[in-house]
């Protein structure tokens, strides 16, 4: 095969390529799926009365109530790997809850944790909280520059068990057993912390469910 020929292969089945051309990018590896179609918000359920839109191919969520708003999956998940991309359009606060569940028609939370995101810096990006505890465990001041306030993040989130970490933009922030675990299944779901300013933008949602029953 010509040098030539193989570098048109080889830039058709890139990922930014693909990317540029509207499409999807593959999920990461062997045994994910992907959470989020990019067109509509099939598989996910709103909570709270707060605006979800899609746009440019992301989930766009924007605080107009003052009040919390969720975005969860249909689906529970005890154990998973769950890679995303996020980008904060305000300071307002936001996070990823896992085990998460609701008081019936409404949207507050009797359970679950969150990887917290806020794109201000010192603000615990990555850190733990939740399960009527406050805060668990927050990254180590060196990681807290990690976070890119204006710009796309990539958080990797991995719950196995009472095992918690977090990586962001390729450094893990959080590595944490938890000693008193409070919830172990439930829902995943993306977060507009209260006060009007949530503006949050998702995409690239995939995950690798580990859960047994």
């Amino acid at each position: 095969m010509k040098l030539q020929t193989v570098l048109v292969f080889l830039l058709l089945a890139s990922p930014s390529f693909a990317q540029q051309r509207g499409k999807q990018p593959p999920p990461p590896s062997t045994g994910w799926e992907s959470l989020f179609n990019g067109k509509d918000l099939a598989g996910w359920v709103k909570v709270g009365e707060e605006k979800w839109e899609i746009e440019d191919g992301s989930i766009h969520g924007q605080g107009i109530t003052k009040e919390y708003g969720y975005l969860r999956t249909e689906k529970k998940y005890v154990d998973f790997h769950l890679s995303l991309r996020f980008k904060c359009e305000a300071d307002g606060n936001s996070g990823v809850f896992f085990h998460s569940e609701f008081k019936p028609g409404t949207a507050t939370i009797t359970q679950g944790l969150q990887f917290e995101i806020d794109r201000q810096i010192a603000h615990h990006t990555g850190g733990l909280y939740g399960d009527g505890r406050q805060w668990i465990v927050w990254p180590a001041p060196e990681n807290e520059m990690v976070i890119r306030p204006d710009d796309w993040n990539d958080f990797l989130l991995k719950v196995e068990g009472n095992h918690y970490v977090a990586r962001l933009n390729g450094v893990v922030v959080v590595d944490f057993t938890d000693p008193t675990p409070k919830s172990f299944d439930g829902y995943i779901a993306l977060q507009l912390h209260s006060g009007g300013l949530g503006n949050m933008r998702f995409k690239d949602l995939f995950i690798r469910d580990l859960s047994k029953r």
